[in-house]
């Protein structure tokens, strides 16, 4: 079986929560090595930790890249610089036979993501956006139990994301982080976190036609609303309410979570992590479909692989995070301005459904 290197560039909390449990899951298939980081030290650490020679650690994530023994670049680093960088490693690597893997969003103004979508066709790259909403187990159930009608047409949904930013920001939590506390793109942590909520909505129901949102001023860097709540229209004609509060607790239980009424019953999470798809039906029967619960980054590293070596689809390009985006800051100009905003996607109408 082919081991593919990996190149990694940012070598944070990302790096050490998400990707490297799921790296280590496929030691088959991915092998860490070479290191890159804007703190040489932290690179350092790393490299010896994976028992790496010191000269594994590149001194720019251009210069790691073009590095022979790298296949693959995985880039998580803050939200303001990922298009730079990305579009940096991806002209290193133009027209060769490596591949990136980035985190969402792709760029922290709207032009940074207008441009960001062209980077695969400019530089002749393969690049994986590690959406890991679009691949969790929850998501692809929820999807699979809407398409197949499990309990008749969809009518409409709610959904109601609650963190608590204000206490996260204190503890060891990736609200911890300053670029994070004081983001430099629009939207804060509503677009950080939101679009992980619409990447979900978009791969289950279709493309966001139009957004007509409302939010509740605060001033903190943060986040330019403690709540916003947004009424969702599909291409389809589906619609349902998004509504986010960043300043609080959810204190009951169960929580609002996303609940789907259809013409027979109701699809119901509670939360990502609960472990359980619950479907009721109209006529008293129920079924509780369990699922293992964060498995985005291994599915998404496992995609990946895939597509290099045997041609897999990828299942999140960076055309599909421009959809997801593109939602978002609708979202947040919807709530600015008070009127619908309409969403042009371009090819997103039925991009990531599987």
């Amino acid at each position: 079986m082919k081991q593919l290197r990996v190149g990694i560039v940012g070598t944070g909390m990302a790096f050490e929560r998400l990707h490297l449990p799921a790296y280590q899951q496929l030691t088959e298939k991915y092998k860490i090595t070479a290191l890159c980081d804007d703190d040489p030290n932290k690179a350092f650490i790393w490299a010896e930790r994976l028992g790496l020679d010191r000269s594994a650690v590149a001194a720019d994530p251009a210069t790691l890249a073009r590095r022979d023994d790298v296949d693959v670049i995985d880039i998580m680093v803050p939200i303001e610089i990922n298009y730079t960088v990305t579009e940096q490693v991806a002209e290193a690597i133009a027209h060769s036979h490596k591949g990136i893997i980035c985190e969402k969003p792709l760029g922290a103004t709207e032009e940074e993501i207008e441009a960001a979508r062209e980077l695969p066709a400019k530089y002749g790259v393969p690049i994986l956006i590690a959406e890991n909403y679009r691949y969790n187990e929850e998501n692809i159930q929820i999807q699979r139990l809407v398409q197949e009608k499990r309990v008749g047409d969809p009518i409409y949904f709610i959904q109601n994301r609650v963190m608590d930013m204000p206490a996260d920001m204190r503890k060891n939590t990736f609200a911890a982080k300053e670029w994070r506390q004081h983001p430099e793109f629009p939207g804060g942590v509503i677009l950080d976190t939101g679009v992980h909520d619409i990447a979900a909505l978009q791969m289950i129901f279709g493309a966001v036609s139009e957004v007509h949102a409302y939010g509740v001023p605060q001033e903190a860097d943060y986040a330019p609303y403690a709540v916003i709540q947004a009424n969702l229209r599909f291409e389809s004609g589906f619609i349902g309410q998004f509504s986010m509060f960043t300043t609080g607790k959810e204190a009951q239980r169960p929580l609002i979570g996303l609940r789907i009424m259809c013409s027979h019953g109701e699809i119901y999470l509670e939360e990502r992590d609960c472990g359980t798809v619950n479907v009721a039906y109209n006529d008293g029967r129920s079924e509780q479909i369990p699922y293992k619960p964060q498995q985005g980054y291994y599915r998404e590293l496992l995609n990946f692989y895939n597509h290099m070596t045997h041609g897999e689809p990828m299942a999140v390009t960076p055309e599909i995070e421009f959809g997801d985006t593109k939602v978002m800051l609708a979202m947040l100009r919807s709530a600015k301005e008070g009127r619908p905003v309409k969403v042009e996607q371009r090819a997103m109408a039925m991009a990531g459904r599987r």
